[in-house]
């Protein structure tokens, strides 16, 4: 598990160089467009400070995008009660513990670290589950936080978002910016450019998508280590399988933190979900049963 956690802490740098290696590209499109090598370095600064930014306030934006309160022990001694044994169990700081009120069965986790950590799980999800399944859920987002997932989703959903936004703006400076442009430029490279600039957000979120599938099934391990106990994850999984629904506040931006994908049903979510098919997670965590 420390070598998970280590892991994770490198490819938070990974990420980190990817998203970077994004914004330079596109930065320096802009800056061949113009003549205007300084371009680059502004672009690069902006993205960073947006990411920045973001890093520390996603996790209270994620919270208000999904709808949940905070409670305490009075208000959901049973919800509240399943963390703070798992929190005694794995000797880690007391996570925030919210609710969603919401049908659809799901869960999250947010936050940089696990001292500035939150839990969330849905009524609808409290409704279906029993105990051990009800535990074996918190344990798995109890995993991204152990594991510092949190982390690295709140710096990949930083960078995405400002690869996003900046490539909007540049498509719009290129397309309705003057005629403050280098008459010297190639076009075929000035074509290449702007496909960069086009492709830049989809390569971002694929980048995403890719950490965040892994990410899931590293929590599943996480929970059933935690646990000790394979089948209840397994079993909770099931039920989110068979009762699953979409959300009633859904946002494609929030929707890698929760443990079950909470977006309707589509093409094209289909094709960047962040997370790997349940029936998948089942079979792994039913094939490695005796391993934990």
């Amino acid at each position: 598990m420390y070598k998970a956690i280590a892991a994770n802490k490198r490819n938070t740098l990974l990420i980190m160089a990817v998203f970077v290696g994004i914004i330079a590209a596109i930065g320096y499109a802009v800056s061949y467009f113009y003549g205007n090598t300084s371009i680059t370095y502004w672009v690069i600064g902006g993205a960073a400070l947006y990411a920045l930014i973001q890093y520390y306030a996603a996790g209270a934006l994620a919270v208000a995008m999904t709808g949940a309160q905070p409670i305490e022990k009075s208000d959901n001694l049973r919800l509240y009660r399943v963390v703070e044994n798992l929190s005694i169990t794995l000797g880690m700081q007391m996570p925030k513990v919210y609710i969603i009120n919401d049908p659809a069965p799901n869960a999250f986790a947010t936050g940089r670290d696990p001292k500035h950590a939150i839990v969330a799980a849905t009524t609808g999800l409290m409704d279906i589950m029993d105990d051990r399944e009800l535990t074996a859920v918190m344990a798995h987002e109890m995993g991204h936080v152990q594991n510092y997932d949190i982390r690295v989703s709140m710096i990949a959903f930083g960078l995405v978002s400002a690869i996003g936004i900046l490539s909007d703006i540049v498509i719009r400076m290129l397309f309705f910016g003057g005629d403050n442009r280098n008459s010297n430029s190639n076009p075929v490279v000035l074509v290449v450019g702007i496909v960069v600039i086009i492709l830049a957000p989809i390569a971002a979120v694929i980048v995403q998508t890719a950490i965040s599938r892994q990410r899931e099934y590293l929590a599943d391990a996480s929970g059933a280590l935690t646990t000790r106990d394979s089948d209840g994850m397994a079993s909770a999984l099931e039920k989110l399988l068979s009762y699953g629904k979409p959300m009633q506040k859904q946002s494609s931006s929030t929707a890698q933190l929760f443990i079950s994908n909470p977006l309707k049903p589509g093409f094209f979510s289909k094709l960047f979900s962040s997370h790997p098919p349940l029936e998948d997670r089942i079979a792994r965590l039913r094939d490695n049963a005796s391993k934990f």
